[in-house]
């Protein structure tokens, strides 16, 4: 169990938004160690970018499934055999079945997303992926457009290079083929 010092002393660095340290969360834990999920992360990281790409993959799941719904019910509703078997499939005119097919089709890509989210292998690796993101350095503005202008200068040089170099042989290759 925790004493009420020590989750205070955690409770008040959570809520003012820092980090605790290492020796206020070593005291938190039963024993003088840590647990592993001592305190809430305040901020973040790269595990934005991570839940960003799950959304989008949802987004992504859910469109594409409506669009192939809204396909399939289409194809169906315009194939004789399915409309007598099925008449319910020209309930809807074909400018409203997306509406409809669109819902469904959100269900799809929550579902897919929950349940890519619960799979552990797929968390341990999206959480692999979030560790590498936050190590990455990117680049000051100076820097970028330095190298910006490093690329176009040097893109300008080879163009007139290679130009000069395409009018001197085509020189050569008239004044020796005679043209």
């Amino acid at each position: 169990m925790m004493s009420d010092e020590t989750s205070t002393k955690a409770d008040h660095l959570a809520r003012e938004g820092e980090i605790p340290s290492d020796d206020a969360l070593a005291t938190v834990g039963d024993g003088g160690e840590a647990p592993e999920e001592s305190a809430a992360p305040t901020n973040l990281g790269a595990t934005k970018y991570v839940h960003a790409a799950f959304f989008v993959v949802g987004i992504a799941t859910a469109f594409i499934s409506g669009r192939v719904l809204a396909g399939i019910w289409n194809a169906l509703a315009a194939w004789p055999p399915a409309v007598r078997a099925v008449p319910q499939l020209l309930l809807y005119g074909e400018d409203e079945r997306p509406s409809y097919t669109i819902v469904v089709g959100i269900v799809i890509g929550i579902t897919v997303v929950v349940q890519m989210f619960r799979k552990p292998s797929l968390r341990a690796w999206s959480d692999d992926v979030a560790a590498e993101l936050s190590k990455v350095v990117w680049p000051s503005r100076e820097i970028v457009t330095n190298g910006t202008i490093v690329v176009v200068v040097a893109s300008a040089l080879a163009t007139v290079y290679v130009g000069v170099l395409d009018q001197l042989w085509a020189f050569v290759t008239k004044q020796v083929y005679g043209g």
